[in-house]
């Protein structure tokens, strides 16, 4: 054997060499553990050396009994049941086990440990638990974080009341046993009045203090049988058990008047606060826990648009439940058309003054339902923006667009899209890939803003266009006139098209004050050197003074009626719009 083999044979027999004692009680102590061997048959518990300075003590106890005495009941099981009443069977190498509880250092001790206890224990010739072998490791920490967030998972951390989803869960608790006991209980959904304004004039740290203290208040003046949570971060919701209508009421002037009574102690000084109330009892104005929160949000709006500081009681209304009903029927509408590409473009012309020739076509959404009938913009557009499906609708117009862009070279389109979009960066990446894929279609494709949207954040919207512009497209600010915005603020926009609203052109035949203002706005854009559009244009009268005047481009009746109709394109060469690409949505939105 020479020397390096040798010496390999050293290295392998020193790895393979157990731990001696004193460098196994170096590693329990640097991990705050201590071992233990306990005697069942003489209740004899021997410990490691590290075992004092772990539990706290100056000395450690010596039998399993004097340990369980130490255990603050209620924590968790001890180590003798643990073992005893296993049912477990040691088949050669052990039971294991693994258990938390609180120990005391001695029984005059005011300190608590948590402390995890895992180890084996072995069974004698009777196959009962003879021995265990075992570390015992303190996990303060660990168990105050465990129990904070299993306090978070039913609590808000900072009221201590009930968070959202558990005062959820009480609330259709409730509900179910009042409609089978065919009772009755409340809910309260309470405002905290200008608290916007208090975190903005005091900071968000005093805005807490507020939230707190007004908790505290609403907890004073509650049955002990009734459940508060804080439903959002000025709101909260009370579930009132066994409730009617005349007590819903009283509660509430009870919380009103306690909450405003006192001013709210902060550490920023004393600051007053007041809350307003919405309620409802239910089942009788609610059959599910939606329906107590649509009501609830309802009642409390009225309580609020009456005055601050009061209570409403939900009253039923006909025309709004239809609406609302109305509303989520058109959601899944919209949701299916885009799914099922019932999402179409209408063309309408838009003709060069001197010509008469098409110069470019406005690309109108059409959304259409299974049947085929259309569903009506006005109808559609409001519930879209609202629920944020609009993103979709525009990208989905924008992909049949370009579509058609790319199909016909000699074509050139215009897409409106809306404000909501133009801020929303997936939206934003979706355009921008698309236009990057289909090279030579962003110089035909003119992008409108209306002026409305555009005059709400004049910087917004320049970062918009400039966007827009970077992509390689025109940009037409729409409907102008509508919002009155300043010729500063239009050359400041940057845009090239100024599409003059309709409602001023209509008329210019039979109003000096239209005819006026519509021939100032033409005689302004082209000082700013921009493209003009006359919409809504009905009668050679009104596009003659329009030519006079200088306009560029004609819209409207006169000239032609939105169209599903491709007039550029040969019925053989088939539907591009329908053909384009679409990313299948989910079946509901939320």
């Amino acid at each position: 054997m020479g020397p390096a083999q040798a010496s390999g044979d050293a290295r392998d027999r020193d790895a393979a060499a157990p731990l001696d004692a004193a460098a196994s009680a170096a590693i329990l102590a640097d991990t705050g553990s201590a071992a233990y061997h306990w005697t069942l048959a003489d209740d004899l518990l021997r410990w490691d050396a590290n075992a004092a300075r772990t539990l706290r003590a100056t000395s450690v106890p010596a039998s399993g009994r004097a340990f369980t005495q130490l255990i603050d009941a209620g924590t968790g099981p001890g180590r003798y049941d643990t073992i005893v009443q296993s049912t477990q069977q040691d088949r050669g190498d052990g039971v294991p086990y693994q258990i938390e509880y609180c120990y005391r250092p001695s029984a005059e001790s005011d300190l608590r440990l948590w402390l995890e206890d895992s180890g084996r224990w072995f069974a004698g010739a009777d196959g009962r638990p003879a021995y265990a072998q075992g570390i015992v490791r303190v996990i303060n920490e660990r168990h105050a974080r465990e129990q904070h967030l299993a306090f978070l998972a039913h609590c808000d951390e900072l009221t201590g009341e009930l968070n959202r989803w558990r005062l959820l869960e009480v609330l259709l608790r409730d509900l179910n046993e009042a409609k089978k006991l065919r009772g009755s209980c409340g809910f309260l959904l309470v405002s905290i009045d200008n608290l916007a304004w208090l975190n903005e004039g005091y900071g968000f740290g005093i805005g807490d203090e507020v939230v707190g203290a007004v908790a505290k208040r609403l907890r004073s003046l509650m049955r002990g049988e009734d459940s508060l949570g804080r439903y959002s971060g000025n709101k909260f919701g009370i579930v009132l058990k066994q409730c009617n209508p005349d007590e819903l009421a009283i509660a509430a002037e009870r919380l009103l008047i306690g909450v405003r009574s006192d001013l709210v102690e902060t550490s920023r000084g004393p600051i007053a606060a007041s809350v307003s109330i919405g309620g409802l009892t239910a089942p009788r104005h609610a059959n599910t826990a939606e329906e107590v929160l649509a009501h609830a949000h309802d009642a409390l709006a009225a309580a609020k648009a009456k005055r601050l500081g009061s209570f409403m009681a939900y009253q039923p209304n006909p025309e709004r439940e239809t609406t609302r009903r109305n509303s989520r029927q058109l959601t899944d509408e919209i949701v299916q058309a885009l799914n099922e590409r019932r999402v179409t473009l209408a063309f309408e012309p838009v003709v060069d003054v001197p010509t008469r020739q098409v110069a470019f076509h406005e690309s109108l959404m059409r959304v259409h339902r299974a049947d085929g009938s259309e569903i009506p913009m006005a109808q559609l557009v409001p519930v879209a923006e609202r629920l944020g499906l609009i993103r979709l609708l525009d990208h989905r117009v924008f992909e049949i667009a370009v579509a058609e862009l790319v199909a016909h070279p000699s074509i050139t389109l215009s897409v409106n899209v809306s404000p909501a979009s133009t801020t929303d960066s997936e939206w934003w990446s979706g355009l921008g890939a698309l236009l990057r894929t289909q090279r030579g279609a962003a110089e035909r494709l003119i992008v409108e803003i209306t002026e409305t949207a555009a005059i709400h954040d004049v910087g917004e919207t320049r970062g918009f266009v400039s966007r827009v512009k970077d992509l390689g497209c025109r940009v037409a600010i729409d409907d102008f006139g509508a919002g009155h915005t300043s010729f500063r603020n239009l050359r400041a926009l940057g845009v090239d098209i100024v599409k003059v609203d309709g409602a001023f052109v209509q008329n210019i035949t039979r109003s000096p004050d239209d005819r006026a203002f519509v021939q100032s706005l033409l005689q302004l854009s082209h000082r700013l050197g921009l493209k003009t559009v006359a919409e809504w244009v009905q009668d050679e009268e009104a596009a003659a003074l329009l030519a006079s005047w200088g306009c560029d481009y004609l819209q409207g009746e006169l000239i032609g009626r939105a169209s599903l109709q491709r007039p550029w394109m040969d019925k053989a060469a088939g539907d591009v719009g329908r053909d384009a690409p679409a990313q299948p949505l989910r079946a509901a939105v939320g």
